[in-house]
């Protein structure tokens, strides 16, 4: 009886502590699936183990003398000046500790910082709140946003694992080959960050940072902007999937294409008219991914931040349709409007505008086109 309780509380025990472990791991630096990322891992957990060591033989030393030299047993305090032996060894013995931990961190650093001989380049460009992913030998970029829906962010529908950290288009790289980013920013400081790879570099307005890294294993890894971007600095995730690289190469290809054929379906719609139904449903779903975080879902804005464009503004002015296409196409600077130009295609432009025209009572009737669109992105006149 005494045997199986013991056992009982063996595996009980057992439980407890793996569970301890999982939970302290968590709150730990992951060793990633690149090599620089183990070594950044490697570095870490020994810094940490001789800082433990170091505090161990401190407060081992210190409470021993508290305990040996108390009072109580008939110590006296000693009474003497200063020794250069013992300032020498307490000044030598830190510096050589410093030495022992700048060595390996020294080289770990210039191991992160050196993106040379890279195979695939990719620049990536922050923008409040969304990445844009360029392949530099590849003719394909793209706009990443979250995809977590708006029921799970509003608490009406269950949230899913990914909450927070998927998106519509993720990056797609290949395993074992040396990938450069070039990251950089359109309007504030982001921070591009994905923790499996030991890669967190700032985007900043006007200047390039490069890191790099090369995945060991297919699989999809998650990350965050890290830098306090804007209000919805939360709603910035990164997603990267690293497939083997004749799988990375066809989906180069598909996608090439696939960017190709949707420039040709827009030269064919500069010759079309498209019907004010079409618009307004297309431009609703566009207004709603991608304006209503700023202007809100009724059009109502954020009072002295973000401007109204129900019934108000050029929005609702019959004789500043000019004026609204240039500011969705080529935003506002100094604003946090940016320019959808380069962002939407001519199908979706056309749409959104019509929409924002059209919608909360605004009731202009225009029904924009692609060929206007167009004609504005080429500097033309209406």
């Amino acid at each position: 009886m005494k045997t199986r309780q013991l056992l009982y509380a063996l595996a009980i025990f057992s439980s407890f502590a793996a569970q301890a472990a999982n939970e302290a791991s968590s709150f730990n630096l992951t060793p990633g699936v690149t090599e620089i990322s183990e070594k950044v891992y490697g570095l870490h957990m020994t810094i940490l183990w001789i800082c433990v060591a170091i505090g161990v033989v401190v407060f081992g030393a210190m409470f021993w003398a508290i305990i040996h030299h108390r009072k109580s047993k008939g110590a006296v305090a000693a009474n003497f000046h200063e020794s250069t032996k013992v300032e020498i060894l307490w000044t030598l013995i830190p510096f050589l500790i410093l030495i022992g931990m700048a060595v390996p961190a020294t080289k770990v650093l210039l191991a992160m910082e050196d993106p040379s001989d890279s195979e695939l380049t990719i620049q990536v460009t922050g923008s409040q709140w969304k990445w844009h992913y360029r392949y530099f030998d590849h003719d394909v970029e793209f706009f990443s946003l979250l995809a977590t829906s708006a029921a799970q962010i509003d608490g009406e529908a269950t949230k899913r694992e990914t909450y927070l950290l998927e998106v519509d288009r993720p990056l797609v790289v290949p395993i074992g080959k040396k990938v450069r980013f070039l990251i950089t920013s359109e309007d504030v400081i982001h921070s591009w960050w994905v923790p499996d790879f030991a890669v967190k570099k700032d985007a900043n307005p006007g200047f390039i940072n490069e890191a790099w890294t090369r995945i060991d294993k297919p699989g999809i890894y998650r990350g965050q902007c890290a830098e306090l971007c804007g209000k919805d600095h939360g709603f910035m995730p990164i997603v990267v999937i690293a497939k083997p690289v004749d799988e990375f190469e066809a989906w180069v290809t598909e996608t090439a294409a696939a960017q190709a054929k949707v420039k040709e379906e827009e030269q064919k719609l500069l010759a079309m008219n498209m019907e004010m139904e079409e618009l307004m449903e297309l431009g609703e779903e566009v207004y709603n991914s991608r304006c209503a975080a700023c202007h809100q879902v009724n059009g109502l804005g954020l009072p002295g931040v973000f401007p109204a464009l129900a019934q108000q503004g050029i929005s609702a002015d019959p004789d500043k349709v000019l004026d609204h296409l240039n500011i969705v196409i080529h935003g506002k600077p100094g604003t946090a409007m940016q320019a959808f130009g380069a962002q939407l295609g001519l199908k979706e432009l056309a749409a959104v505008i019509t929409y924002e025209r059209n919608a909360w009572g605004n009731n202009t009737g225009d029904a924009i086109q692609a060929s206007q669109i167009n004609a504005v992105l080429n500097g033309d006149d209406l």
